[in-house]
């Protein structure tokens, strides 16, 4: 298996803290918020190389703190030759340009390079292979402006996905699925067909409803926190509660 991490964004509603820094590389405590991400690839023995998908601006950025990051793991930066937000290729877009660049033929683990979470990927893992097919997570969620701002899934009583929006006005479910996915490698070719057909390449969890009508996708749902890193709020409120958990 390899792992993808999501982190060629500009991260413009960052401003101005991620202006002259990936957002990815932005401290939380001591240590950069990737490194928490890495902490839970590292315990995960099925994973055998790490693929981190920057930006040209960013690029150097990650190279420099690849050198000081001691990793268990091979990890390897891709430049997907963006410059800016406004010629970005999106984050599903970015994903086939690992894919198509490393002639990936595995089943993949995907990840954002901005999400904090508490559950172990090991146990993702044990639950993807019962059900044998691509998988997503999910938590539960109580707050309804919270659910707008991120994917919602409903699912049947077997776990797997009915019906999958991102960012939904009128939320269906309570269950909040973060990008964190697994693939199985014959799902690969379809990644290339979903932005062939001219489908949005941004967002990653706007593969899912479209992945649905042609694969099983079973949700994983996990307990313990979750945070998205999207807003200088959000940094600092994560800050914060890392700060006080760290003392």
């Amino acid at each position: 298996m390899k792992c993808i991490i999501l982190a060629a964004g500009y991260a413009i509603r960052l401003y101005p803290l991620s202006k002259d820094r990936p957002k990815p590389l932005l401290k939380i405590g001591d240590r950069v918020i990737l490194e928490y991400i890495l902490d839970k690839v590292q315990g995960v023995s099925a994973i055998e190389r790490v693929y981190i998908i920057s930006n040209q601006k960013f690029y150097k950025h990650f190279k420099e703190w690849l050198r000081d990051y001691k990793s268990r793991k091979d990890i390897r930066i891709i430049n997907d030759k963006s410059s800016s937000n406004e010629d970005r290729l999106g984050a599903i877009a970015d994903l086939f340009y690992v894919l198509d660049k490393e002639d990936l033929e595995d089943d993949i683990l995907v990840m954002a390079g901005d999400n904090l979470f508490e559950f172990d990927l090991s146990d993702f893992l044990v639950f993807q292979k019962r059900v044998n097919a691509d998988c997503i997570t999910g938590h539960e969620l109580d707050d309804i402006k919270q659910l707008k701002r991120t994917g919602v899934a409903e699912v049947d009583g077997n776990m797997r996905v009915i019906s999958f929006e991102e960012k939904p006005d009128k939320p269906r479910s309570r269950l909040a699925v973060p990008p964190v996915y697994i693939y199985e490698k014959e799902t690969l070719p379809l990644i290339r067909q979903y932005l062939e057909e001219g489908n949005n390449p941004d967002a990653p969890g706007n593969l899912i409803p479209w992945l649905i009508e042609k694969r099983e996708v079973y949700l994983y749902q996990f307990r313990g926190y979750r945070y998205d890193i999207g807003t200088v709020e959000s940094y600092k409120r994560v800050q914060e509660i890392f700060k006080d958990s760290l003392n």
